[in-house]
């Protein structure tokens, strides 16, 4: 079957949220070069209204690899449209043949989240057989474990979770923080998203761990609060959704606001301010987790 590659620069904060965006969007694959390997890259400037000094980014080669009768423009605005990005140039180029489920599949290893979580595709051998293991192949929903906002989540949960807890995964994409939890310990765990694709992927990596989490559209009625409440997004929709995730946290509970940087975080904290006590609990590579406990 005949290809073609997509390829666009963007900045280096934005290479992981696209790469899955492209493969949801229905990319084969994606690569990624190294912004530090070989000449040096472009460097755009990244700030927030009121943050201070701009930090700059540098700028990555990303391509996609498309079926031929894919409509490459069409497929990066949708890609680009659920990261909330504008459509970066592009350009498209026909690829030769390969045996592009095997080259896929090299792409992505097993990750290392903490000493004891592991996410492992499930044409991988667990590296740990005696770590907590999430079999999860990269699919139509975000959250592989790549993208260091999901990582975050991942160890918070891994902190936090004591047995028993019951869990909410607000905009659960693949299901992964769910399934997580359930493996760490919890008693019950539930996944909502707006997106019918990733609800679907979210089941069937809940079978694929045997796990027994429930996943529904956000549109229905969520019953109950919880104990544990984590929400991976973005920054403007955590904003949104503060007397939401308030409501569906217990009292006492405990909630962890992922998908926002660094310098957005004194925005999201506000946001919460009438019902917890925020923090910002962990950074990594720009990112940042806020966590709280329901007042």
């Amino acid at each position: 079957m005949p290809w073609l590659s997509i390829s666009v620069e963007v900045e280096e904060c934005f290479v992981e949220a696209l790469s899955e965006a492209l493969l949801e969007a229905g990319a084969a694959s994606v690569d990624v070069v190294d912004a530090d390997a070989g000449s040096p890259a472009e460097q755009a400037v990244f700030a927030e209204p009121g943050a201070g000094a701009p930090r700059v980014w540098q700028r990555s080669p990303v391509s996609a690899l498309i079926a031929e009768d894919a409509d490459p423009a069409a497929l990066l605005a949708a890609a680009c449209a659920r990261i909330h990005i504008a459509p970066p140039p592009h350009c498209v180029r026909r690829v030769a043949e390969l045996d592009w489920v095997r080259a896929t599949q090299a792409q992505f290893a097993p990750i290392r989240i903490s000493p004891r979580l592991w996410i492992v595709p499930s044409w991988h051998g667990a590296p740990d057989p005696g770590a907590v293991n999430i079999v999860l192949d990269p699919g139509l929903a975000f959250g592989t474990g790549n993208h260091p906002t999901t990582r975050l989540a991942l160890r918070w949960l891994e902190r936090v979770i004591a047995g028993g807890e019951s869990v909410l995964d607000y905009g659960c994409g693949s299901g992964i923080l769910a399934i997580a939890a359930l493996k760490l310990g919890a008693a019950r765990a539930t996944g909502v998203d707006v997106d019918d694709q990733a609800l679907l992927a979210a089941q069937r990596n809940a079978m694929q761990n045997q796990v027994d989490a429930i996943f529904h559209n956000a549109a229905e009625t969520i019953r109950q609060p919880a104990q544990i409440v984590v929400a991976n997004i973005l920054a403007h929709p955590l904003i949104v959704l503060a007397p939401l995730l308030a409501r569906f946290t217990a009292p006492g509970g405990r909630l962890a606001l992922a998908g926002l940087l660094a310098v957005q975080a004194g925005e999201v904290c506000a946001a919460y301010r009438n019902g917890f006590d925020m923090r910002a609990d962990e950074e990594d590579e720009g990112w940042v987790l806020l966590s709280g406990v329901r007042r």
